[in-house]
């Protein structure tokens, strides 16, 4: 494999928030080898002069959906899993031309996207999936309405989660998607907006129950994350050793004091919900799920403001669906308030593989880690508006030392 160069780069340190000007970054199979200060020698390296812009990790988003081609869950369950793969092509080849090289998949994706994906038979960013979310009968990914009495689809196909009731039935779910090979395990562990029968503040599964799930998925040396909105959901999750905590709009200072003592990681998913207030109902969502959004989203900002006054480390997530998923990028502007450029930078690539378990794989320009890279015209340390735009900055796009996009 052709080894790469890129010289007089200036790399940014997503870890420190600074950047190390006039650089050389060496590229070898797929991973970064060399960084340095001092000129490479190399005689056959493929040199790529960056004259002085700017380097840094790809982005991860830490909560998509991939196969959400639609906002209506319900429907969703019924369509052809052919289908709904063929239509999160579109999906997954938008996310890679904004800048994600890493997706954590919330519920939805399975193995053989991500296998596509590594192979590229499918352009896309990599894949980290959980296969189905895990629910309780009535929970978030229980998508039946009062009246209906059996599921209209299937939990083997293109819904985003599986039910199930009680110890061993949980715990024989968590084995069943570990042994489909997730890289990480969600639970249903709140009410959420888009599933039509469980209300916002209740708590989803018995204690016992998450125990089980979350001791499943420490054998099998992996992490999981919580879908969560209230605190009294946040407070019951984190000292039974879930990792991340998904959206946490209505948590408090007891959720920051436990984040902070457990070192667990909050997701806020801001996009979401702004997306929501202003297409759902246009975009398929029923008008009866529109209340609980409007419910949630001024409750997500002053979160989002709670959490970083505290300390709370973080990590960047969308959560969008359907066609919304273009505004995946908007989650910057809706942080940008708050918190400053080098922590959203933080959220968005080392802190992800921080909590994942994969600290030095990715998120950083380092030697050893994944070659997954982007080149920007403009410092976003300066100016965190510059990610939004990558019609305009974004000029290099590399994924495992490969090019998919290169306009330098």
């Amino acid at each position: 494999m052709t080894t790469i160069r890129f010289t007089n780069a200036n790399v940014i340190d997503t870890r420190k928030g600074q950047v190390l000007a006039d650089y050389e970054v060496r590229i070898k199979d797929g991973r970064i080898v060399d960084v340095s200060a001092e000129p490479l020698n190399g005689q056959d390296d493929q040199v790529v002069d960056l004259k002085g812009r700017y380097l840094m990790p790809g982005l991860v988003d830490s909560h998509v959906h991939v196969t959400a081609i639609t906002p209506n869950f319900a429907l969703l369950e019924t369509l052809s899993p052919f289908y709904v793969g063929a239509k999160s092509n579109e999906l997954l080849e938008s996310m890679l031309m904004r800048g994600f090289t890493t997706v954590r998949d919330a519920g939805g994706a399975d193995y053989g996207l991500a296998k596509a994906i590594e192979e590229d038979s499918l352009i896309g960013p990599r894949i980290l999936y959980c296969g189905n979310a895990l629910s309780q009968t009535g929970g978030h990914a229980d998508m039946r309405g009062p009246g209906q009495q059996t599921f209209e689809g299937c939990f083997c196909c293109a819904g985003l989660g599986r039910v199930c009731d009680g110890v061993s039935e949980v715990r024989r779910a968590a084995r069943d998607e570990i042994r489909k090979g997730a890289t990480q395990i969600k639970i249903m562990a709140s009410g959420g907006v888009s599933s039509p029968t469980d209300r916002i503040d209740s708590t989803q599964f018995s204690l016992e129950e998450i125990d089980a799930i979350v001791e499943e998925a420490t054998a099998a040396n992996i992490h999981t994350m919580a879908h969560a909105y209230t605190a009294r959901a946040i407070n019951r999750l984190i000292p039974r050793g879930v990792k991340t905590i998904e959206h946490g709009n209505l948590m408090d200072e007891e959720s920051c004091r436990l984040f902070l003592e457990y070192d667990a990681y909050l997701t806020p998913t801001l996009a979401t919900y702004d997306a929501l207030a202003k297409e759902g109902v246009e975009a398929g969502m029923a008008p009866h799920l529109q209340q609980k959004v409007y419910d949630v989203l001024d409750a997500g900002g002053k979160a989002l403001e709670m959490a970083y006054r505290h300390g709370v480390k973080m990590l960047y997530g969308s959560d969008l669906l359907g066609r919304m998923q273009r505004h995946q990028l908007n989650e910057f502007n809706l942080r940008k308030d708050v918190v400053t450029a080098d922590d959203l930078l933080r959220a968005a690539t080392c802190n992800a593989a921080d909590a994942y378990g994969y600290t030095g794989d990715f998120g950083e320009v380092i030697p050893g880690a994944r070659a997954d890279l982007l080149v920007l015209s403009e410092n976003p340390l300066d100016d965190i508006m510059v990610m939004t735009q990558p019609e305009r900055y974004l000029l290099a796009i590399m994924k495992s030392g490969s090019f998919y996009k290169k306009e330098l």
